[in-house]
């Protein structure tokens, strides 16, 4: 069994308290660990991905299957993977299909519950998502309000009836599929930005509230993917990968034991550069370069 991730950061003061603006010998000895415990061994894991019909979180599904864990999928659109989940029944670990409309509130309380009489779940990833290019010229009300019930709301949704199932165990990792559009306002991200950044701020609560319950929590920041829905992009994408790279860059970060799992880092560097200029700065720049 994995090594908590309470064992790998313990900040709590144990003993003679330190001097006022000294930190803990516990504290300094620990600086350096990873935030959650590291996942290196799949074989015999539970994972359970939800909205990875297509783009990361199939290609996830797909390498974490052939690492060893046993797969459970809830998407709306699972017909397509019917032929490799039967496939995956004979050849290797199995893997569940559970149709689910995150947007749906009984339907998410029934297939959670569904998902934890199967057993132990090891891995919760949220990658269910919502994607078109919008701009405040241009904007659309209903399709906000879609962003937001599935992107987050939908989020909010299974977290209420999966963590208890994660307290309950005691141990697993909950890890958020967000997005470097998160982290600054970008052209066309109106409805989508919001979103993610919303995800990233709940992200880092979540982990500060699980760390010393045994949960892992880690936050999944990809740069451009080619997926169905980057597909709609009409302008170049720089550092473009494959879902397959991003699937291999997430399984690293967990083998990391990272919180922060963002890539590519020819591209999130400097994305997390402009983070820190002044907004007079940060404006001029992205209108330089992305010409809008």
């Amino acid at each position: 069994m994995s090594t908590p991730a309470s064992d790998v950061l313990e900040l709590k003061v144990r003993g003679p308290l330190p001097l006022q603006g000294e930190p803990s010998r516990k504290a300094v000895r620990r600086w350096g660990q990873p935030l959650n415990a590291p996942m290196r061994e799949w074989q015999g894991k539970r994972v359970w991905l939800v909205g990875a019909s297509s783009g990361i979180g199939l290609a996830c599904a797909k390498a974490l299957q052939a690492a060893g864990a046993s797969v459970v999928i809830s998407a709306r659109e699972l017909g397509a993977l019917g032929e490799w989940a039967r496939a995956c029944g004979v050849q290797g670990p199995p893997v569940a299909l559970m149709p689910l409309d995150v947007t749906d509130s009984l339907q998410v309380k029934y297939v959670t519950r569904q998902v934890a009489m199967g057993g132990q779940v090891d891995l919760m990833l949220y990658c269910a998502g919502h994607y078109r290019a919008q701009r405040a010229t241009e904007f659309d009300l209903a399709d906000m309000l879609r962003h937001q019930d599935v992107n987050y709301n939908g989020l909010l949704r299974v977290l209420a009836e999966a963590l208890p199932v994660f307290l309950q165990q005691g141990f697993g990792h909950v890890s958020l599929v967000s997005s470097v559009a998160g982290w600054r306002g970008l052209p066309n991200g109106l409805a989508y930005g919001p979103t993610k950044a919303a995800m990233t701020n709940l992200a880092e609560i979540l982990y500060m509230d699980l760390q010393d319950k045994g949960i892992g929590v880690s936050l999944i920041s990809p740069g451009f993917v080619a997926t169905p829905l980057t597909a709609q992009n009409s302008f170049q994408m720089p550092a473009l990968l494959s879902p397959e790279q991003a699937a291999q860059a997430m399984l690293q970060g967990w083998a990391k034991g990272l919180f922060d799992i963002h890539f590519p880092k020819r591209f999130t560097v400097w994305l997390k550069l402009m983070r820190l200029l002044p907004y007079r700065l940060y404006f001029a720049l992205v209108r330089r370069f992305t010409g809008l």
